[in-house]
Formats: C-alpha cells, structure tokens, sequence
C-alpha cells in the first residue's frame, strides 16, 4: 500500500422518533467505533421508528469529494447536503473515514444560512471547554473512533423542520511512495441514493506523470464506463459521478450500488539522479528516488517471539508469513532466525547465504516452529546485534551490504531484562549505529510505544501487525517494503547560508519504490546560491550529485488552471515538521521532547492542524432542548488508538444483556476515556471457572466435578515463590436429582519469598508471617498494611490480598441461610494483578495468565436454543464448545452479574493443559 488516502461519508436521516429519546440522548453526537459506525444508536432508532407512526422524510441532496494532489500533498474537501422535508425536527448524521495521517484542517456546518465553523485549539483548552459542557449538562461529543488505516469523525445536529443543513470537512496529507506508486483511496458508503453524488480528483505533478489507474470494489460494467479520466503530461483528471438511476442496485429498488474503495493509483516521471525541487513562495521540497540504482544486498536476522502469548492463529500465521519472506530473498542476501521465549535458540550461529538450498531448509526449520514460555526480547536482540557485528568482522557477509533486524513480538518482556527503557538502551549501546532495527508489534496486546522508540533509537521504525485473517499478508507487506535497499547513509545537503527551517535532511536508507522528501524555507530569494547534493552509499560505489534548481513558473505549466493553493509548499513543510517533531518527542532527549512538543504544538496551532497536540472545537447550534454545545475532534496518536480499541472490545462486553449469552460482535462501540481492563481469571459457583479476555472481547468457562474434600491447585509459580491451593466441599445432603454440586470453601496460600502463608475458610482468616500468626473474623472490617502485604477485610463480603511485587487476588464470602437443606457458605477466587507472575506460572488459573489464543467457527444450533454449540480451535486441538454465560459476584455478591462465555466441557479437558487430575494435591499446602 502506497500513502493511503482514504475519504467515506455517510448521512443517516432518523425521524421524527429520535425527539422521543431521554433527555441525555437528545442531539447527543454518536460515534461509531474502529470497525462501523455507530452500530447500536442506529439500532435503537430503527427501533424507535417501527413504533412511530411519523413517517421519515429526509433526503440525502448532494455527495461530493473534491481531491486536489498538488506535488504529492492532498487537500480534501468533502460536502454533504441533506434536507429534513418532514414537519418535525430531526437529527442528522455527518460521518467520515480519513487516513491516519492526515490532519484535519476545517469543519463547518451550514444551517438555515448560519454557518458554524471550527476553530483549531490546543487540546486541553479544549477537553476543559468539553468537561465544562458536559458539568453544566450540556451536550457535547468527543469524536475519537479509529480504524486500522482510518480514523472516524462524526457529528450529529438537530434540523429543524423543512430546513437543510450542509457540511463541510477538509484535510490535508503528504502521500506516502510505497512499493513504486501513489494511492489515493476514497472509501464511500452514503448508504442511500444520492441526487447528486460526485468523486472529483485533480493531480498537478510538474514532475510529469508516469501512470495512472483506477478501480473500485463497487464498480459494475455499468458503472465502469461512468469513470471519466483524462491524463496529460502533467496533470490528470480523474471524476466518478453516477446518475440517480444509475445508483439503484435495480430498476425502481432503492438499494444502491455506491459501497466501497474508489481506488487511484499513480507515479511520476523520474529522470534526474538529483531528484525533483519546487520553490514557490519562498519554501522548497525536494523529492529523492533516482532511477536506475542497483539493490544492495541485506543481512537480516529474523528475531521471532515464540513465547506462549504467541501460541494459536499468531503463530500460525507467523510461520506462513516467514516461508513466504524466505521465497523473497534474494541469492546474494544472507540471513539468520533466531526464535526466542525466556530462554533464546537460533537456527545457525551464523548468517547463511540465501542459496535455493539454504532456504529450503529454512523453510522446514520456520514450519516447525511452535509457543511456549515466557518472552525475552533483550536477550533476543542482543544475539540478532551479535550474530551480525561478529560476522562482519569475520568478513562472512559482503563489505557493501546493509544490516537489518526484524523484530516480532506480541507482548511485552517478562524474563530477562524486562525494564523497556533498559532494553532500549542495551540495544542502541550494542548496536553503536551499525544495523537497522525494524520492530512489528502483533496484536492489541502488544507495548507498541515501546517498539516504537526501541526502533527510533536504532534507525527503524515499527509498525503493528493487526490480528486478523489479512495477518501473514501485512507480515510479508512489510517486508517487501524495507527488503530491497537501494543507498544507505543518505545525505540531502544544501547551503547553510540559502536555507534555514529545513527538516530531516539524513536518512539511513532508500528503498526501491519508496521516496525521500525534505522541505526548508529559503533564507534568500537568490536562486543562484541554492545548489544541492546528495550523497550516500550504494552497492558498487558511494552515490553523489550536484546540482542547480529555479522556481516553478506555475502559471507556465498550467496555463488553464486556478492554481488550488499557492502556499501548498509551506504547508507541506509544515505537514512534514510536524510530524518529524511529534516522532522526536518520544524517542529524544527530556530537553528534545519538551522542546518539539512547543514547537510541535505551535506549529499546529498556526497552520490549523488538528494533531495530537490540538483539538478542533465546533460549537453546535442553540435548539430548543438546550444551548449551544461543542463537539471536540482529536487526532489519536498509535498508542491512543490501541488503548481505544481495548476499552471499545471491553465496553462492547459490558452492554451484553444479562437474560442472554449473545455471540461476540464485530461492530464495536466508541472508545471512551477510560482505562483498558485488564483480562480476569477467577473460580466461584459449583466451582466455575472462568477466564475474561477483555481483548478478545470474549471469555471462556468450564467447570471441575469431583468429590468433596479433594484439593486443586490453583496457581503454581515456582520462580517467584507463590501457590494458591483450594479444597471443594459438597452440599449437607444429596438433594432429589441426585447430583452433587460442591464449591471452594478453603484456600491455602503461601509466598515463600515474604515468609507468607495464609488460611482462608467459610469459618475465617488465619495469617503466618515469620514467627507471627494473625487471625481475622468475617464478621469484622479492617485494613492491615504490613511488610510485602496489604489486606483489607471486608465485613461479611470480601477479603483483598495484595502481595509485593507479585499478585493482588478477591476471596469473596457467599453466605448461605444456615438452615438451608442443602447449600453450605462457599467462596470464591479472583486474581486481579498477575502480570508479575513468572512465564513457568500454572495450575488451574495460573496456566491462563500469558493469554490463550483460540478461534472460533462453525457456529450451530445447541441442544438448547439459546446456547449455540461451535468448534474452538486451541492448542492445536478442535473441541466442541458451547455458549453459555457464568456469573462474576465482583460488583454484587449476591445477585451476581451474567458474563458471556464459550463453555469447554468435561472438565475443561483440551483447555487446561492434561486433565483435572492432574491438578489434585494431597495437602492444602502441598505442590504434589
């Protein structure tokens, strides 16, 4: 995928019903999160509206994108038109998807003649101005959703009767070159007919323009000759605009066509070894990828995480993306794989040529690879640096050639060195500047913020590798991208006494298809000074070229057009320092970080950027239900957006009705502020055990059926000292049915290395520390805060144990009426805080605390209607599983609150590692 540009709109008309929602809802804005668009609010008006004898009469009057690409910088303008014909006022949706990287610039809203426009401020001015909306009680919206390659803004007004209203969003985005070409992508879903629907793009390339072409997933034999396009040799045209009749889906039907990638692919003219200068308005950009350069050959060290969190669909696809990686290289390259959980193996002690025979090999040796176990990534990297440091010096590999790490993890370090910052040290300090890291980040688990400075800090860049079925395709992408370097050490130099405001003019690498852009200010208007070179080193000799460039006389070139805007020079150094200064303030200095987020922040403020640093305020217009509110627009940085997706999956859970276990959705609601909640395992019920994947967005259950009195084990860290056994109890007396239902009603806990040892029954508390024993009542409320322990007590509910530098777990008490036939008091197990458990950590619980991978399919009818029966995919095994939902008691000890989950029969056989017996010990503090 080249720089993608990506542009949808959508305007969802609701009735007169939409006046009949609570207060709170009233002119509420709804967002749609990373996957659709505002899935459960348009469910509830579809609704509403089936009861509403107030027919719908609104009409969608014009659709339209105008993209102007001027030199690679895009400036979009999308406008939309609807007309509210019904009687009543009604609310309308305006909702569009724009690349990540492109900063919105401008919003309006034109209504009745008054227009509301957008004012670019820096963002916690404007989260105050939002926080002191929402404390008044007016209504105000954060718009925040995003997607893999898009990020969502939506926004919502009230149209009062017979009116229309029209929006306006325009930004702007430098185009990325990958793999040999520009893409423009304009996504379109309006969801209904249009009465004028148009795609507008204009390119103005001085350059000359190579190719282009057009597609689009919607795109019919009827409608393909509908695609006007007109190319000359420096500029194109390109307009996509279908009639009424020819969006229906058929004659007199409704339904539309429109609903897909309307896709733009092109390049430029390169014939100077120099690259392309424009100057207009006193800035210049320089635009590097000479032709005709040989490939230099690469010395790759595959670094892959093979630990437990790996296990499933991610290893899966890993060892399919590796064989076909290993089919790409090329003869002269050489390589290494080096797999790695806690402890770190490698395929050979040295880099091998990437012969037909050697790769073969490879092949076999990646297909056979498989997860366990914990995850060093420092030891990792170190043996990657080694391998390619030691055979250098040793002359195996070519002097003229280029070293690079590719690095796979889905998780964060939890053996070794586990300190990030440590790490990112070690690695740079071992490195010294001699190889490039590339760092791929799979999965929404993963600290992506971490990879990100760690391959900053070694001359790279990381990307995140999204979970799906497209996982191997974006693996092996990625390494088409870097795997075919063209120069290293790349030097754009100018005279320092010409120019000044100039960003990144050095780049460790060129790759074939890619491109180099810088951009400065002039500090003077004699072109006669500006002389340009560049230097680097290439496979055979070390590249350089001099050269002279004058202004563009743009009227010359385009006699016939009304330049689009004359300033897109400085713009596009803006756009370009901006995003160079929102990249420093992670990986540099304390001092650099301060200093480019002021700059960062300023620069946005000026240009009306709305980055991560500022947010555009839009005040909404005053109705009858109440004043004037602002709708915020924010720009997520990766790391935000990767927080989002875990609170949107989390949140989706939480709104699953209790009556029911419904099956996991795709459509995923708007991310909030809120913190991500992390994964829960706990055991309580006739027991119940249970595994909450807030991630997945999911949870798996089974239950464990033995004879009172027998003790499991829990969860068994040997490394750090902790084991937490349970013993089942049974009901007082085997009622009618015959079955015997038995619960925890004692748990035995110990931390060797605190001297912690700790008795927890339906009767009491019993704690042994050294030489001191302490026991505690259920019927009391206390707070003990101690060495290496706290414990709080709640009276008659729950005890809270947190354990230095180690684990925090909830015993709850279940109190039963002592005079039921049947039922005793039991309790319950919920582990809180596991992520300092060492990877060797197991028993009943503990085996889950590094995550399980699973898939799921052939969902189909179950013996009982509302519990469907499917195939889960786990540990290399296929079980039939059923969907049911167990009770979690954290929130009411009482009642309990329902939680969907895939149930795992016979005792979790094929779940749990070996078989519940396994898990039997003969003494409430013994391991066997």
């Amino acid at each position: 995928m080249s720089g993608t540009r990506t542009v949808g709109l959508l305007l969802l008309l609701w009735g007169g019903a939409c006046l009949r929602l609570p207060g709170a809802a009233q002119g509420a804005l709804v967002i749609p999160g990373p996957d659709g668009g505002a899935e459960e609010a348009r469910h509830s008006a579809r609704l509403l509206q089936k009861r509403s004898t107030q027919p719908v009469r609104a009409e969608v009057l014009s659709v339209k994108v105008d993209c102007a690409v001027t030199s690679r910088f895009a400036h979009t303008v999308m406008t939309s038109t609807a007309l509210n014909k019904a009687n009543v006022s009604q609310e309308i949706f305006f909702e569009v998807e724009l690349p990540k990287t492109a900063f919105i610039t401008n919003f309006s809203m034109e209504i009745d003649g008054q227009v509301y426009v957008g004012e670019v401020k820096e963002k916690e001015t404007a989260k105050k101005q939002y926080e002191k909306a929402v404390s008044s009680g007016q209504t105000a919206g954060l718009v925040k959703a995003s997607g893999r390659k898009m990020e969502t803004f939506s926004v919502s007004v009230n149209i009062a009767a017979e009116s229309n209203v029209t929006f306006v969003l325009t930004h702007e985005e430098l185009l990325q070159r990958k793999l040999g070409q520009y893409e423009i992508l304009t996504r379109v879903k309006p969801k209904q007919l249009v009465q004028e629907f148009q795609i507008v793009a204009n390119i103005y390339e001085p350059q000359g323009i190579a190719y282009v072409e057009t597609h689009a997933t919607f795109l019919s034999n009827e409608l393909l000759p509908l695609v006007e396009k007109t190319v000359t040799e420096k500029k194109a045209h390109i307009a996509f605009s279908p009639s009424l009749d020819q969006q229906r889906k058929c004659p007199g039907c409704d339904g539309t066509l429109i609903d897909g990638d309307f896709v733009i692919m092109y390049d430029v003219k390169r014939t100077s070894s120099l690259g392309d200068i424009q100057i207009v308005n006193g800035y210049f950009v320089h635009f590097f990828a000479p032709p005709g350069l040989s490939r230099v050959p690469t010395n790759v060290v595959f670094v892959i995480d093979r630990s437990g969190s790996m296990s499933g669909n991610k290893m899966h696809q890993t060892r399919e993306a590796m064989v076909a990686i290993l089919q790409d290289l090329k003869e002269d390259d050489y390589f290494a794989i080096v797999p790695f959980d806690d402890e770190i193996i490698w395929w050979k002690e040295t880099l091998t040529k990437a012969t037909k025979e050697n790769v073969t090999e490879a092949t076999e040796y990646v297909k056979g690879l498989y997860a366990s176990g914990g995850t060093n990534i420092n030891g990792a990297l170190l043996k990657g640096v080694n391998m390619l440091l030691t055979d250098r010096a040793e002359k195996r590999i070519p002097e003229r050639s280029i070293n690079m790490i590719l690095l796979l993890t889905d998780g964060m370090p939890n053996h070794g060195e586990t300190d990030p910052k440590r790490i990112q040290e070690n690695m740079a300090s071992a490195n010294a500047g001699n190889m490039t890291l590339f760092s791929l980040g799979f999965g929404n688990d993963v600290d992506y913020s971490f990879l990100n400075v760690l391959s900053q800090k070694n001359k790279g860049l990381a990307r995140r590798i999204f979970e799906g079925s497209d996982a191997t395709l974006q693996l092996k992408g990625f390494y088409e991208e870097v795997s075919s370097p063209l120069l290293s050490e790349v030097d754009l130099r100018y005279p320092d006494n010409a120019v000044d405001l100039l960003t990144s003019n050095h780049f460790s690498q060129l790759f074939n298809g890619s491109e180099i852009v810088v951009a400065g200010r002039l500090a003077d208007n004699n072109l006669d000074n500006f002389l340009v070179e560049v230097v680097g080193q290439g496979f055979e000799d070390n590249f350089q070229v001099q050269g002279k460039s004058a202004a563009l006389d743009w009227a010359t070139t385009y006699p016939d057009e009304k330049y689009i805007f004359g300033d897109f020079t400085e713009r596009l150094w803006a756009y370009l320092t901006i995003q160079q200064l929102l990249e420093k303030r992670k990986s540099g200095s304390s001092d650099e970080k301060v200093n480019a987020t002021a700059k960062a922040l300023d620069m946005s403020l000026r240009y009306s950027f709305v980055t991560p640093l500022t947010s555009m305020v839009v005040t909404k217009p005053e109705t009858e239900k109440g004043p004037d509110s602002p709708l915020i627009a924010d720009k997520l940085t990766e790391e935000e957006r990767q927080q989002a997706e875990r609170n949107s999956r989390y949140h989706h859970r939480q709104t699953f009705p209790s009556y029911n276990a419904p099956i996991p959705s795709s459509n995923v609601p708007v991310p909030s502020y809120n913190a991500p909640a992390p994964p829960s395992y706990f055991v309580d019920g006739d027991p119940h055990f249970m595994i909450e994947l807030p991630n997945k967005d999911d949870a798996l259950c089974f239950n464990i059926n033995d004879k009172p009195g027998t003790i499991f084990t829990l969860v068994k860290d040997t490394k750090s000292g902790i084991l937490v056994n349970g013993q089942i109890i049974g009901d007082k007396q085997i009622p009618a049915d015959g079955k015997i239902y038995t619960y925890f009603w004692r748990f035995g806990i110990i931390h060797r290395n605190l001297g912690v040892k700790m008795e927890v029954s339906t009767n009491g508390i019993s704690v042994f520390q050294d030489d001191s024993r302490l026991k505690l009542r259920w019927s009391n409320t206390t707070s003990i805060k101690g060495d290496g322990m706290d414990i709080l007590l709640t009276k008659d509910r729950s005890l809270t144990v947190t354990l230095k530098d180690s684990v925090k777990f909830v015993i709850l008490l279940h109190k039963v009426w002592k005079k039921h036939p049947y039922h005793r008091d039991y309790l319950g197990f919920y582990t809180l805080d596991t992520h300092l458990l060492s990877p060797s950590v197991h028993g009943l619980l503990g085996q889950f605390y590094h995550g399980i991978e699973y898939t799921v399919s052939n969902l189909r009818p179950g013996e009982v209607p509302e519990k469907p029966d499917a195939t889960m995919h786990v540990k290399g095994r296929e079980l039939n599983v059923t969907r049911g939902w167990q009770r979690d008691f954290r929130s009411d000890v009482k009642n309990g609150e329902n939680v969907p989950c895939w149930f795992i029969h016979r005792n979790g056989t094929g779940l749990i590692d070996g078989e519940a017996s396994d898990y039997i010990v003969s003494g409430l503090f013994k391991t066997a």
